[in-house]
């Protein structure tokens, strides 16, 4: 009969919970040839502040990780074209 125990930060739907249940199930139905009846999955949704890693803790980590917000551009008006002389034709050479 076995057990398994996963253990997750939290923001899983149900819809992913659901898929890990049977992808579990099934890899040890086809692995070990364990009876679907007798298997257990159990899910554990662990506060990312209660789970560490390198040292801090999982909630710090994704803080750093995420995109720095840009400020906004700020733009005074259109640009002006600059004055453009004519470009002066070449004579053609013979």
């Amino acid at each position: 009969m076995p057990y398994v125990r996963v253990e997750i930060t939290g923001g899983a739907t149900t819809a992913q919970k659901l898929a890990i249940h049977k992808g579990m199930t099934d890899v040890l139905v086809n692995v070990l040839g364990k009876n679907p009846e007798y298997t257990f999955i159990v899910i554990e949704e662990v506060s990312s502040d209660n789970w560490g890693h390198k040292g801090t803790s999982v909630a710090e980590l994704q803080k750093l990780a995420a995109p720095k917000p840009r400020p906004p551009r700020v733009t005074v008006g259109p640009k002006k074209a600059a004055a453009r002389k004519p470009a002066a034709k070449k004579a053609a050479r013979r």
